[in-house]
């Protein structure tokens, strides 16, 4: 404790000594996207976070919440943070009701260790979050997903209940551990990709799926755009040749990414994920479906049979390199539209020039763009606007993960957000002092 004592003062530094928790200098590892905390706490349970932010409050410490670190870049920077909050030891599964399908674990816990220890009873979580070494806590803060969203959800589908600390030190409950209990879920939807804007997310629970006793992944390569006697991705619905959205698919073009997603949703094989990995706009991009659980090797048979009419597809014990993965990690976009959408979405990105390398979810339309590190920032720029141009056309949106500052800079990371005003009030509601990660989420929230 003495580093607070030389940096912080006797009142602070003795009214952190008096919460019990480990407290450290913060240091270059310790930033978040560039800005530098002065602290980093350790808290083991809840009760030590909260007097942390009992304290934080009395001596108007800007605090951001962190977990296994490995998304701090994400995001805006922080308009400044004194104490970081690291729920590296908020790491124990509270209570795995195995019967009831229901987990309830602490926020630092990272879903690795999670798996491990659900896989023990034959269980899993199916979120396959497609990041190393992240915490329960962080996938939740930055509502992040894998491919078996369509069938599944998304973390916040699965959530049944929520533990989270408030920035005066109230500590908040909703949910529960049983799966029909619904009371208070929005407290759950609400912390869900908040970028810890509204407070810490202390413990959760959520419901859980068994482990699927087979699965299969088919696996088809679709042809590059402009390939002799096909389009199977120029003729898109929603897209012109050159890029431009149209008000609807021209009658009678070929059959396009719109068209296999839509017939790979409806099938009656049921798929649990629908990917698509388009690297290069000079080459054709590759649909993945993954079937699992009963009879799966018939359903992926009749899935390949139904994928063979748009390209050579074929079926494999396990998933393509690429599958639950980003397509990079230093500008990194993330594109949403309509699911009905998504091959217009594709087109729009890849129409523009640039070596964009795209990748996700055909079937929600929930996909990942990275662009070379080395992009100018003009070009940048101008990317992101039209293809944002094209993508609200289409009724989607773009938003930038991540990119250096230079490029950052430039544009607005979120784009037009509907709902900002009720935003902002829900900030005023929860963190009315504006200590929560300020600025870190849409808006400057």
């Amino acid at each position: 404790m003495d580093a607070l004592h030389e940096t912080g003062g006797a009142p602070l530094a003795d009214a952190l000594h008096r919460t019990g928790v480990t407290i450290r200098e913060a240091g270059p590892d310790d930033a978040v996207a560039g800005v530098s905390p002065r602290w980093v706490a350790l808290p083991e349970n809840t009760g030590e976070v909260a007097a942390l932010m009992r304290v934080s409050a009395e001596h108007d410490l800007a605090v951001t919440p962190v977990g296994g670190g490995t998304r701090l870049h994400w995001g805006p920077p922080p308009e400044r943070c004194d104490l970081l909050i690291d729920t590296c030891c908020l790491n124990q599964v509270l209570e795995h009701a195995s019967g009831d399908l229901v987990v309830r674990v602490q926020a630092g816990l990272t879903m690795n260790s999670l798996a491990e220890t659900l896989a023990a009873e034959g269980q899993e979580l199916s979120l396959d979050v497609p990041l190393d070494g992240a915490t329960v806590g962080g996938v939740l803060a930055t509502a992040i997903a894998g491919p078996r969203r369509f069938r599944h959800g998304t973390a916040r589908d699965l959530l049944i209940g929520i533990t989270v600390v408030l920035a005066d030190g109230t500590t908040a409950k909703s949910g529960g551990k049983v799966v029909k209990n619904v009371a208070g879920y929005d407290l759950g939807k609400l912390f869900t990709g908040s970028y810890g804007t509204l407070g810490v997310i202390a413990e959760a629970a959520f419901r859980l799926h068994p482990i699927p006793d087979d699965r299969r992944w088919i696996i088809a390569e679709l042809p590059a755009p402009g390939t002799p006697g096909t389009e199977a991705v120029q003729g898109v619905q929603g897209v012109q040749g050159d890029g431009r959205p149209d008000a609807a698919e021209q009658p009678g073009s070929p059959p396009g990414l719109d068209v296999l997603a839509t017939e790979l949703a409806a099938s009656q094989a049921e798929p649990s994920a629908i990917e698509v990995d388009w690297p290069d706009a000079r080459g054709g991009p590759v649909v993945a479906v993954l079937v699992e659980g009963t009879a799966a090797d018939t359903r992926a048979r009749a899935v390949r049979d139904l994928m063979a009419g748009h390209g050579t597809a074929r079926i494999t014990a396990g998933p393509p390199d690429w599958w639950g993965t980003l397509p990079g990690e230093d500008v990194l976009l993330e594109v949403r539209v309509p699911p009905s959408r998504a091959g217009g979405a594709l087109r729009a990105v890849m129409a523009r020039g640039l070596r964009a390398h795209v990748r996700g979810s055909l079937a929600t339309a929930a996909l990942q763009v990275t662009l070379p590190p080395d992009v100018g920032g003009s070009a940048f720029a101008e990317f992101v606007s039209r293809v944002r141009d094209d993508l609200g056309r289409l009724g989607g949106g773009l938003t930038v993960l991540t990119a250096p500052q230079e490029l950052a800079g430039r544009v607005d990371r979120w784009g037009p957000v509907g709902a900002l005003p009720l935003l902002r009030r829900v900030k005023e509601r929860f963190d009315p002092g504006r200590r929560m990660s300020p600025g870190r989420s849409v808006g400057g929230i």
